[in-house]
């Protein structure tokens, strides 16, 4: 979730046609396509397999605050404590920032291929596991904190996250657990035009259970197993309805920009950010905002950067800003489980071809159909009935599809690689259908003999 920094407003919005030209000039032609990777994983100390607290000697800010003396970060802070790092115009990321349970994420920087996001990931992981060796912390990539229960997962110090935990039990019934327990590792990636994006936004929706399946990684909750694979996109389905989903009207005739927008001045807001402080505005809306009718602010005009502050706090399982977000997966305990997320999109969305295969295989797909598949994948996985067949149908089809771009991609490393070599991790799950989660399951019971902690050992960075 985006970090906001203080510094002055930005100019005013005077009407709902900024907003639309405001997505719209994120459109970019194909040789200006990049590759963003976001990805989070839990803090714990590897002496009892315990969650990092914020505070102490070895915190979470003393962790934050050893990478940012050592690694040359910049530290962002909020009420002096430290929430945040920067590197400015680095290529090898740009921010790490808190989650509110304490999962840790890296926002990576906008990369031109895969080898470059391999890159920022490896040099990232060496960053933190360096640090991480010198205070007792490890980190566990899972969708689903395995073992701790909410009351035992610590809460970090933004006023953001504050507003959140009041307003999301009004909503659902999972929504802390979403906030405090969930990881994921998702890829933010360009559009050409308004026709290249409603394509993209198209495909990554429908075929978003099924990059669930794939990389289901969450069947524990609290040290035993849950019944699903991925517990987390079953947090999902019960977490807030207004502002998550797969977005029926992105189907209909007319999407585009303007009707994005209309969606979202619909979306109840959580905050305002001013001179430093959140203030509380959960539940108001954006359109009344832009008409200076918020309450909070009486008479004043919403600013782009409160346009963009409210765009990150919709959570559909594709998200637009000036790019697109694919948000289904849960996060990876390899590094190569990470890359794998955007090698799968990058094949599928930005090689013509690859993305006229994925329009024309889930053209036909019924908004119940797709709605179907997101809520029987958390539970039944690659094994989800489909049309005949299963979700693993799908999902082989699917890499193969991505594989395909990748190789017309053409993007070469050093050493003359395509970005094929980054999709390799996925194969052998589509193949089998058999994802991390299953393959966990069967370790918990025939390798750990029913001992969670054994987890944390095997699979830890």
């Amino acid at each position: 979730m985006s970090t906001r920094v203080a510094g002055p407003q930005g100019p005013t919005i005077d009407s709902r046609d900024e907003l639309v030209a405001y997505l719209e000039a994120g459109s970019k032609p194909m040789a200006d396509w990049r590759i963003g990777t976001e990805h989070e994983k839990f803090g714990f100390y590897r002496h009892g397999n315990t969650p990092v607290p914020y505070a102490g000697e070895r915190g979470i800010a003393a962790l934050l605050q050893r990478m940012k003396d050592q690694f040359g970060w910049d530290g962002v802070f909020e009420q002096g404590n430290i929430i945040a790092l920067r590197r400015a115009n680095c290529p090898k990321g740009s921010i790490i920032s808190l989650e509110p349970g304490g999962q840790l994420e890296l926002s990576g920087a906008s990369l031109a291929t895969l080898h470059e996001t391999h890159e920022e990931l490896r040099q990232h992981l060496i960053e933190v596991k360096e640090i991480g060796a010198e205070l007792g912390i490890g980190f566990l990539g899972l969708g689903f904190s395995p073992k701790w229960t909410l009351a035992e997962t610590p809460v970090m110090p933004k006023a953001r996250y504050g507003i959140m935990q009041r307003y999301m039990p009004t909503k659902g019934k999972l929504g802390l657990d979403m906030m405090f327990r969930t990881a994921t590792v998702q890829v933010n990636l360009d559009f050409a035009d308004e026709a290249d994006m409603v394509t993209k936004m198209r495909v990554g929706l429908a075929l978003q259970p099924i990059a669930t399946a794939l990389f289901a990684n969450s069947p524990f909750t609290v040290g035993k197993p849950n019944g699903f694979k991925s517990y987390r996109a079953e947090i999902w389905r019960d977490t807030d309805p207004d502002r998550t989903g797969i977005l029926p009207f992105v189907f209909e005739p007319g999407m585009g920009f303007e009707r994005y927008v209309d969606y979202a001045l619909d979306v109840p807001m959580y905050f305002v950010y001013r001179k430093g402080r959140y203030i509380d505005a959960a539940g108001a809306s954006f359109r009344s905002f832009l008409v200076g009718r918020l309450e909070q602010l009486p008479g004043e005009s919403p600013t782009f950067d409160d346009w963009a502050d409210h765009l990150t706090t919709l959570f559909p399982d594709v998200r637009l800003k000036r790019f697109l977000e694919m948000r289904g997966a849960d996060a990876g305990s390899t590094m190569d489980a990470l890359v794998a997320l955007p090698a799968f999109w990058t094949g599928l969305l930005y090689e013509p071809d690859a993305l006229a295969e994925a329009a024309e295989l889930v053209s036909g797909w019924t908004v119940g159909e797709i709605q179907s598949l997101r809520d029987q994948v958390p539970r039944l996985g690659l094994s989800t009935p489909f049309r005949g067949g299963t979700a693993n149908d799908i999902a082989r089809a699917a890499v193969v599809m991505a594989e395909m771009g990748l190789k017309r991609r053409a993007a070469l490393d050093r050493k003359g690689n395509d970005e094929r070599e980054h999709l390799a991790w996925l194969a052998p799950i589509a193949a089998e259908g058999r994802s991390p989660a299953d393959r966990l399951v069967v370790e918990y019971v025939e390798a750990w003999r029913g001992d969670i902690d054994r987890l944390f050992e095997a699979h830890a960075f």
